[in-house]
């Protein structure tokens, strides 16, 4: 054995990604899709299985995928609801699309059914939008993507033209749509919004807080954004939060996610002169001022990434690239970052210090058994984060 790997359990790791796409359920995130590049080629990542990441215990494992599997793609929507993931859109290898699939993440199945509609029109095809979930249904916003030119009105400013891509019977763009998609009634519609719609975008962040959808920055053209909408899913209202503090720089290709009853937690992203970004800012809803988070991971910019709300309001970061991935694409990583934003409870802090520092206490271990008999299941599952390993990467 080599005498650096003694001590170290082989583990099998998720394959580096980015434009992935990933939700968490019952304390487990599970990852899909993405792309990675290999030789100066952009290769998508295998379709038909899933990759599941223990939250607590740190470890990994994949689980192959039946049923309708979607075609292989990044930039895809995410959310969970009720048990299920949602896809919908996406890129593959013949462009974009507005398909929508579910699969259940609670039978131990992981079957994969392709949604078809009863009611209404799917939204136009397109990639790197956001969604929020409230009162049973998926509301979709903004992308990239394209549409029929006969469908296209340029005096409509919900969609933007790129008039650096079009073909002859098709405009690509950016919009700021909001569609609505009902899974028990198998039905789209688009909502009739109020108020100062934000301009269209793609590539932004986006939170559920509440009633109430959040997104904040993007890419429109050549100018990523940090301004932060609002709307309300309940009125359809929209409004702009006009900051009462420093704000961080525009970006697109970061994460913004909801960590407390008032906090959104933004991290990463691209910034306009091109940056890949490592900070993270808490933005208080109530006082509408942004606070720049100290962590661990400044040294670890990420962009294209993704990012959920874990246990005890921490953000668990998984993938994405750090370089400016139009122009230099090798940087994927494979890393799970978990964020502290906010202070832990004290059941945590005792269950955090016993797993991290068992194996060199003779005291906590004599004493280990002593502990009521779900504590120390608890503390067992946790010490398996804090084990060491060396990472066997598929």
């Amino acid at each position: 054995m080599d005498p650096a790997s003694e001590g170290h359990c082989m583990e099998l790791v998720a394959r580096e990604r980015s434009g992935h796409t990933a939700v968490v359920e019952e304390n487990k995130l599970y990852v899909w899709g993405g792309y990675l590049s290999i030789a100066d080629q952009e290769v998508f990542l295998a379709n038909d299985e899933i990759w599941v990441y223990d939250i607590e215990q740190g470890v990994w494992q994949v689980i192959s995928m039946t049923g309708d599997v979607p075609p292989s793609m990044s930039g895809t929507c995410s959310c969970s609801l009720n048990g299920n993931m949602y896809i919908f859109g996406g890129c593959d290898d013949n462009g974009q699309t507005n398909q929508i699939y579910c699969v259940n993440l609670a039978d131990g199945k992981f079957t994969w059914k392709k949604i078809r509609h009863q009611v209404g029109s799917a939204p136009s095809p397109r990639d790197k939008l956001s969604s929020w979930v409230y009162n049973g249904r998926i509301i979709y916003f903004g992308g990239y993507g394209h549409k029929r030119l006969s469908d296209v009105d340029r005096n409509n400013r919900s969609f933007i033209v790129d008039d650096a891509s079009w073909a002859a019977e098709f405009l690509w763009g950016w919009n700021n749509e909001v569609f609505i998609f009902d899974p028990v009634q198998a039905s789209w519609s688009e909502a009739k919004t109020h108020g100062s719609a934000p301009a269209p975008r793609a590539a932004h962040g986006s939170a559920t807080l509440g009633s109430k959808g959040y997104i904040c920055g993007g890419r429109v053209m050549e100018t990523r954004t940090s301004d932060v909408h609002c709307l309300d899913l309940e009125t359809w209202t929209w409004s702009e939060i006009i900051p009462v503090s420093s704000v961080p720089v525009g970006r697109s290709w970061h994460t913004l996610t909801a960590t407390s009853e008032s906090s959104l937690f933004l991290f990463g992203g691209l910034s306009n002169d091109c940056k890949p970004m490592s900070d993270g800012w808490l933005l208080d809803i109530e006082t509408k001022k942004w606070r720049e988070l100290e962590h661990p991971f400044k040294n670890k910019p990420r962009l294209w990434h993704s990012a959920c709300a874990g246990k005890d309001s921490d953000v668990i970061v998984f993938g994405g690239s750090c370089d400016y991935i139009l122009l230099v694409d090798s940087g994927h990583s494979n890393d799970a970052l978990v964020f502290q934003t906010q202070p832990y409870p004290l059941f945590r802090i005792c269950q955090d210090y016993i797993a991290k520092n068992v194996n060199d206490c003779k005291r906590l271990r004599d004493q280990l058994s002593l502990l009521p008999s779900k504590l120390m299941t608890s503390v067992q599952r946790r010490m398996t984060f804090y084990r060491p390993t060396k990472k066997k990467q598929q």
